[in-house]
C-alpha cells in the first residue's frame, strides 16, 4: 500500500535528488536470450529548483521509465527520490505535486477545453469562483484565449491547441515539478520551433522544475539548462552542452552530441608521430604526454579539419560528393581515413569539381580513445570566447 498524504512543500518549486534509484522489468515470456536490461541503474541525479534537465539518448535508453518512477507512476527497487530533502520514494502520484505533460497530449476526448483544465478544481472539490478565476489567468498566461478554446471539443483542436491545453492543464495545478515526455514530437516542425519557444518561456516564467524527455538533440540543447545523456539505464553524464560537447566522459556521449557527429578514426601512437594510415603527423607536446604509445582512436569534428588542395599539406582524402547542409556551409562526405568514412564541414563556395583534398586536425579541437572501450584520453575542453 502506498502512501497517500501530500507533500508538505512550502513552496510551489521543488529540488528533486534521485539516489542510486534502480528499477528492473522482468523480460516478457519468450524474449530472446541476452536482451539488454531494461528500466533503471543506479541512476543518481540532481534537479535544482527551476532548473530544466533535458534528457536524451537512444530509444529503449530508460527515458520514459526515469519520468515514471520520478512521478510515482512506477516504483523504484532501489534507491531514494527526495523533493526538497523530503522522502517521496513510497508516496502514491497524486500525493507528490507532479504536473506531466505526454507526447499525445492525454486530454478527456468527451470534455471542452474548459473541463479539461478544470478536472483537477472538481476532484479537489473547489468552488467554481476559484476555478473560474484560475482557469482564466492560466488561459491568459498560456495565450489560449478563454473563450476561443474552452468550450471546443479536443477532437476539434489542432495538435498545437491540444498542447497548449494539456500545458495548462498542469500549470493550472501549480506542480511542484512537471514531467515533459516528447510534448511537441507530434507536432509539424515550423510548430514545434514555435511552441518550443512558448514553454521555454513559461519555464522561466514559473520557475518550475522539469525534466524534459525529447529524442531530439537540438530541442535539448534549447530546452536545458542542463543535458543529461542515458543509455541501457545508466545515466552516463550531466552537463551544460559545451561540457557534454568538449569534455564528453566517453566515446558514447562524443559521438551523440553534435551534428554531424564525431569523426572516429583508428590511429596509431609512434616516433612522436600520429600515424593515421601512411601518413605521420606531428603532435603537440601536451597531447603527446597524455597518449599511451600503440593504437588509439582520433576524435574530430566536421567542422575541425582544415582543409587545403595542396598536395602535401595533411592527409589525402578523395570527394565523393558536396552536399548542402546549412545556410551557411555545405558538407562532403564518403573520402576513407585508415578505412574510415569522414565527414568535413566546408565553406559555402567550396568547387564541387573537387576530387580530392589534403586535411589536417585543428590540434586544439581533437578528442583521443582508447583503442577499445569507450575511454577519454583527451578531450579539447571549452574553448575560451572572451
Amino acid at each position: 500500500m502506498r502512501a497517500t498524504y501530500h507533500l508538505p512543500l512550502t513552496t510551489l518549486m521543488a529540488s528533486v535528488t534521485l539516489t542510486n534509484i534502480t528499477k528492473h522489468y522482468t523480460p516478457p515470456v519468450g524474449a530472446p536470450a541476452g536482451l539488454p536490461p531494461s528500466g533503471l541503474e543506479n541512476v543518481s541525479l540532481t534537479i535544482a529548483d527551476g532548473e530544466t534537465v533535458s534528457v536524451v539518448g537512444p530509444s529503449g535508453c530508460g527515458k520514459s521509465t526515469l519520468l515514471k518512477v520520478i512521478a510515482g507512476l512506477e516504483f523504484a527497487d532501489q534507491g531514494k527520490i527526495l523533493y526538497n530533502n523530503y522522502d517521496v520514494t513510497q508516496l502514491a502520484p497524486q500525493a507528490r505535486g507532479v504536473g506531466m505533460v505526454f507526447q499525445d497530449y492525454a486530454l478527456y476526448p468527451s470534455k471542452e477545453g474548459e473541463d479539461n483544465l478544470g478536472y483537477y478544481f472538481e476532484v479537489r472539490k473547489k468552488t467554481p469562483e476559484e476555478k473560474e478565476r484560475r482557469l482564466r489567468e492560466t488561459a491568459d498566461m498560456m495565450g489560449i484565449g478563454f473563450e476561443l478554446l474552452m468550450d471546443r471539443k479536443v477532437d476539434t483542436l489542432s495538435g498545437g491547441e491540444k498542447q497548449r491545453v494539456g500545458i495548462a492543464r498542469c500549470i493550472v495545478r501549480e506542480p511542484n515539478v512537471f514531467l515533459m515526455d516528447e510534448p511537441i514530437s507530434n507536432l509539424d516542425a515550423k510548430l514545434r520551433e514555435s511552441t518550443r519557444t512558448e514553454i521555454k518561456k513559461l519555464l522561466k516564467k514559473f520557475g518550475i522544475t522539469t525534466l524534459y524527455v525529447t529524442h531530439d538533440q537540438q530541442e535539448a540543447i534549447f530546452m536545458g539548462d542542463r543535458i543529461a545523456v542515458m543509455r541501457l539505464g545508466r545515466l552516463e553524464q550531466i552537463g551544460t552542452f559545451d561540457e557534454l560537447y568538449y569534455s564528453p566522459a566517453n566515446l558514447f556521449v562524443a559521438t551523440l552530441i553534435g551534428t554531424p557527429p564525431l569523426n572516429v578514426i583508428p590511429a596509431e601512437v609512434r616516433d612522436s608521430a600520429l600515424w593515421l594510415g601512411q601518413t605521420a603527423l606531428p603532435l603537440p607536446a601536451d597531447i603527446m604526454d597524455k597518449l599511451p604509445a600503440g593504437a588509439v582512436r582520433l576524435g574530430v569534428r566536421p567542422e575541425a579539419w582544415m582543409v587545403s588542395h595542396q598536395p602535401g599539406d595533411g592527409i589525402p582524402m578523395p570527394v565523393s560528393r558536396v552536399e548542402r547542409l546549412y545556410t551557411e556551409r555545405a558538407a562532403f562526405a564518403g573520402g576513407q581515413i585508415s578505412g574510415t568514412a569522414v565527414n568535413v564541414l566546408v565553406p559555402l563556395d567550396f568547387p564541387e569539381s573537387a576530387k580530392q583534398i589534403h586535411l589536417q586536425p585543428d590540434w586544439t579541437q581533437v578528442y583521443f580513445f582508447a583503442a577499445t572501450g569507450e575511454t577519454a584520453l583527451h578531450t579539447p575542453g571549452a574553448p575560451d570566447l572572451f
